[in-house]
């Protein structure tokens, strides 16, 4: 069976100031159907960029990434997207919600774009598997830090993505709350079968995955 996902390579540069800058070099490592992956860090080693990239918002500079037997890298935006909106699911460390929109149009918008059918009794589905059925109708605004980034990662798997890039998703939240998204999270991986890619700080956190990537000055040291 081939690998979910391959980066070969994978560098990334930014020009600043007529200078380049490598923020991630030589990447390679696979990922297999339903592993779960932690990747950490100091501070501006590269994490973020490496989810950005597989995640194909960020173009890599030279290198190779694959998804199933799909390179990623070659790809153009349209092509990509149409990728990431089915198969891909990105959970940030800030929620990203729509302010206007209520917890249940926060869920069921991607659906509507994928022409889903019904999506908002699937979006209230998901909704209540997070323990958010009292929270259909409110505003961000209106939601606990915990309860919104329920509802992001209720929205990231709405199309049921093969895998999740997690870039410190509990970042911002308090013990409680961090422990009650983890297990959330983590609950969905085993109960769909889906892969994880997870950005974070939090050694707890990166024990619960089956494998613990290291990155140093935008190399990877451990991989393990």
């Amino acid at each position: 069976m081939s690998k979910l996902l391959k980066l070969s390579n994978v560098n990334l540069n930014y020009t600043i100031d007529n200078k380049s800058i490598n923020i991630l070099k030589n990447i390679s490592f696979d990922v297999d159907y339903k592993e779960t992956i932690s990747v950490v860090g100091e501070s501006g080693s590269g994490k973020t960029s490496l989810i950005m990239l597989i995640g194909g918002l960020e173009k890599v500079s030279s290198g190779n990434i694959f998804f199933r037997d799909s390179e990623l890298s070659k790809m153009n935006e349209d092509e990509i997207s149409e990728i990431r909106r089915k198969n891909i699911g990105i959970v940030f460390q800030s929620f990203y919600l729509i302010p206007n929109y209520t917890a249940l149009e926060n869920v069921s918008l991607s659906l509507e774009i994928n022409k889903f059918d019904n999506p908002k009794a699937k979006a209230k589905e998901i909704l209540d598997r997070f323990g958010l059925s009292n929270r259909f109708n409110n505003f961000p605004s209106q939601l606990s830090g915990g309860e919104q980034q329920r509802v992001a990662i209720a929205r990231s798997v709405a199309m049921k993505p093969e895998i999740i890039l997690a870039d410190e998703p509990t970042g911002n939240l308090d013990s409680e709350n961090t422990h009650k998204i983890s297990n959330l999270l983590f609950n969905y991986i085993e109960d769909e079968n889906a892969s994880l890619i997870m950005v974070t700080h939090d050694n707890n956190l990166a024990n619960l995955t089956k494998r613990k990537i290291t990155i140093k000055d935008g190399v990877i040291s451990e991989n393990k």
